[in-house]
C-alpha cells in the first residue's frame, strides 16, 4: 500500500481533487469519502493501463530537465 497526498476543493458543491504525485489522477464526489473512493479507483485504473504498456528490455533511461 502507497500514500500519497490527496488535494481537493469544492467547485459548485462538488468536493474535486487530483493525487499531487500521479499525473493525470483526477476525479470528484458529492461528500469527501466518495471523492476518496473515486480517485481510487481512477488510481487503479491507471495502475492496469500502465501494465498495459510493456517496456522492451532494451529500453534505457536518462534525467531529463525540462522547463517550469
Amino acid at each position: 500500500m502507497s500514500t500519497f497526498t490527496l488535494e481537493y476543493w469544492q467547485d459548485d458543491g462538488w468536493f474535486v481533487g487530483r493525487l499531487r504525485e500521479v499525473p493525470g489522477c483526477f476525479s470528484q464526489g458529492e461528500t469527501l469519502p466518495e471523492l476518496e473512493d473515486n480517485i481510487a479507483e481512477v488510481y487503479k485504473l491507471l495502475q492496469a493501463d500502465d501494465e498495459d504498456m510493456p517496456v522492451p528490455p532494451s529500453a534505457m533511461t536518462k534525467p531529463l530537465q525540462l522547463a517550469a
